[in-house]
């Protein structure tokens, strides 16, 4: 570690102590008391319960496109996000934002063409893992569940230590406290509102979120007396005198940055795999309207990117500039690798209310990203490992306490799995690097299950296993050749060597994967995944409860049973057959193929290769052009997804409001009743 300093806030600001300091826990049980009280409001006043198995893993498939917009930009938005960003502006000057921003965004603009297909292919699925094992068998099935589960795992393992270092940065709290606090809340309103409570949790955090990036924007490049302009930003840049290896004349102000390069090669690889490889983004598909999901993708991805963009070109660059300033903490290359810069560049620069602005930003990052892994690992274990290999014939109730039980329990193994990782000394970049060794072989063939009819199922199995050995192999490989036989965590966090595993391990499994199905083609048809799950759930009843009269009795009163004479509604969570347009799915598809293409050519070969290749050094004016952009990108994204979900939800607002009012003046009157055909509404 660096020279130590003093922290910024007092440890109680970290565990929670109520006074006039910002605190972790304290914010925690803010927010879950916040979600608690709008999961009560959203029982009592509208058509949708979390006691209802699909409600709480699915939120029903009736989510419009702005809030399942916000939750992507939410769960997109993890303590790398905004740290890793920083630190790579840190280590390579304003390449770094854009290769962090333009490489993690592409992935969510072509998951829209999977989540086109998913509702037209497969519309009523839990998991993408349920998917394959319905195409594919056993052999399929256990595949995707180990690589799901492996990319949760990953996942969840940078968003705590991240997050924990930051905080023990600023406030002096212990790791392993931070570890287990930090996820504690999360898992309490997860339990209790399910996917809608997250959704709904992704929004309030995702709103803060853009207020605070804002703040920090404004007060570097406008107020800040240490800095407080663009030219002022541009001389400290230009008049470092720390150049930068690799970089067109060293400079900070140039996108001619071979490693910067590089780490966008490895960034766009790994988080392929983190996106199409992580139920957490098949479950916003799953509970997003079918009309909408294209347009929800297109519209988060697109927002998406000004947050790593403006952030780090905000405080990763601030982190720069204020070298040799007395009130900013010198950094290590640990540090930095921890992602330090930013949280160091904001005590700096507002003292503890930028400390405690960072706190906040931190938190809301690192839930928002756990409570989408904590309930993906939930939907996973209760469908794809208990429903499908402990207890096939579970009931509602059944189903619904094991997915409870598995948001717990996952909540206190992502604090064990961060503690491992920080004593062991393996940082939150290192993991966001390597990942893609581990887990790029997989994207190919899981994104051909459920959109090629021709994949075939040995070549695809194949694929994902013999691309996960040779990224692995070459990985190792590498590393030993460029360090004379050194194999630990600092040589093979070696750029060269990760670039070296990512690029073998996603080829490898894309080329068995699609030479496989071109020589053996199958011809899939997909009415066979159509139909899953595509019938009423099984009664509220459990097994040995009551009398068997008590029991025949319930199975007639409920509209939910399989054998029931006359089904009055649409099942909870099953797609009505009128919101399964296959004409308008397909032409959804194309759409989204064409514009999700079209996006990425532009982001990552049209607007970065010339300047890239041209050596380009901006001055002041082109550094302007630039942060303005970021800025005026930050403000329409802002607008997309804090405006619009509540432009699509008014109807629901209104209800709800509507509700509080009449219980306000009766009490009791205010309750939503169901009418006898009623299914759940958007």
């Amino acid at each position: 570690m660096s020279e130590a300093m003093p922290p910024v806030l007092p440890q109680g600001a970290g565990y929670g102590v109520v006074n006039t300091e910002l605190n972790v826990v304290g914010i925690g049980l803010f927010f879950s008391a916040l979600m608690l009280g709008l999961t009560w409001m959203q029982s009592r006043y509208t058509a949708f319960s979390p006691s209802n198995s699909e409600e709480f893993s699915s939120a029903s498939r009736s989510v419009k496109s702005g809030l399942i917009a916000s939750g992507i930009v939410s769960a997109w938005t993890w303590a790398a996000t905004l740290l890793q960003s920083s630190a790579v502006a840190y280590k390579y000057g304003i390449s770094g934002p854009w290769w962090y921003g333009a490489g993690a965004t592409i992935q969510v603009l072509l998951f829209a063409q999977i989540a086109a297909k998913l509702k037209l292919n497969a519309p009523n699925a839990h998991t993408f893992i349920e998917i394959i094992g319905t195409r594919w068998g056993l052999v399929g099935h256990v595949t995707a569940l180990f690589f799901g589960l492996a990319t949760n795992v990953i996942v969840s393992s940078m968003l705590i230590p991240g997050g924990s270092a930051t905080v023990t940065s600023l406030t002096g709290m212990s790791t392993l406290a931070a570890c287990f606090l930090i996820p504690m809340g999360v898992a309490i309103y997860v339990v209790a509102g399910g996917m809608r409570a997250t959704l709904l949790c992704d929004y309030t955090h995702t709103t803060v979120l853009y207020a605070i990036i804002l703040v920090f924007t404004f007060t570097v490049y406008a107020t800040s007396p240490k800095i407080g302009s663009i030219s002022e930003m541009h001389a400290l840049l230009a008049s470092s005198v720390a150049p930068v290896p690799g970089n067109a004349k060293g400079s900070y102000l140039t996108m001619r940055s071979k490693d910067g390069l590089i780490f966008g090669v490895i960034n766009i690889i790994g988080n392929f795999a983190t996106v199409f490889n992580d139920q957490a983004y098949w479950q916003r598909a799953i509970a997003s309207k079918p009309a909408t999901c294209v347009k929800a993708y297109l519209l988060g991805g697109i927002a998406w990117f000004s947050i790593p963009f403006t952030f780090a070109t905000t405080l990763g660059l601030a982190a720069v500039a204020l070298r040799g300033d007395p009130d900013m903490r010198p950094l290590s290359a640990a540090d930095v690798s921890a992602g330090l810069p930013a949280p160091s560049a904001a005590a700096a620069l507002l003292g503890k209310s930028g400390a405690a602005a960072m706190l906040i930003l931190l938190f809301l990052a690192v839930t928002s990203a756990t409570s989408a892994e904590l309930i993906a690992v939930s939907s996973i274990m209760t469908y794809d490992v208990y429903k499908k290999y402990i207890n096939p014939r579970a009931t509602e109730t059944q189903i619904l306490r094991v997915s409870h039980a598995m948001v717990a329990a996952y909540a206190l193994f992502m604090g064990i799995a961060g503690l491992i990782f920080y004593y062991i000394g393996v940082s939150m970049g290192w993991l966001y690097t390597f990942m893609g060794v581990i887990l790029g072989s997989a994207v190919v063939p899981i994104a051909v299950a459920v959109t090629w009819k021709k994949a075939n199922k040995w070549g695809c199995i194949g694929g994902a296993w013999g691309g996960f050995a040779a990224g692995i192999i070459s990985w190792l490989v590498a590393t030993s050749a460029l360090h004379g036989g050194v194999i630990n965590v600092v040589t093979s966090g070696d750029d060269y060597a990760v670039l070296t595993g990512n690029l073998v391990s996603l080829g490898v499994g894309g080329i068995i994967c699609v030479v496989t199905s071109l020589i053996w083609p199958e011809n899939f048809d997909f009415d066979i995944t159509r139909a899953i799950n595509n019938h009423p759930m099984t009664p509220l009843v459990e097994e040995g409860t009551g009398s068997g009269d008590d029991i025949e009795e319930k199975k007639r009163q409920s509209s939910e049973y399989v054998g029931a004479q006359e089904v009055t509604a649409v099942p909870v969570g099953i797609t009505p057959d009128e919101e399964l347009d296959r004409a308008a799915l397909d032409k959804a598809f194309r759409f989204a193929a064409w514009s999700s293409v079209a996006l990425l050519v532009i982001m990552i070969i049209l607007i970065p290769l010339p300047l890239f290749f041209t050596s380009v050094i901006y001055g002041v004016k082109g550094l302007a052009a630039w942060v303005v952009i970021g800025i005026i990108w930050t403000f329409c994204a802002a607008f997309i997804v804090v405006l619009l979900p509540l432009y699509e939800s008014r109807e629901a607002l209104g209800q709800v409001a509507t509700g509080l009012l009449k219980d306000l003046f009766s009490p009791g009157s205010g309750k939503h009743v169901p009418n006898s055909t009623e299914g759940p509404s958007a």
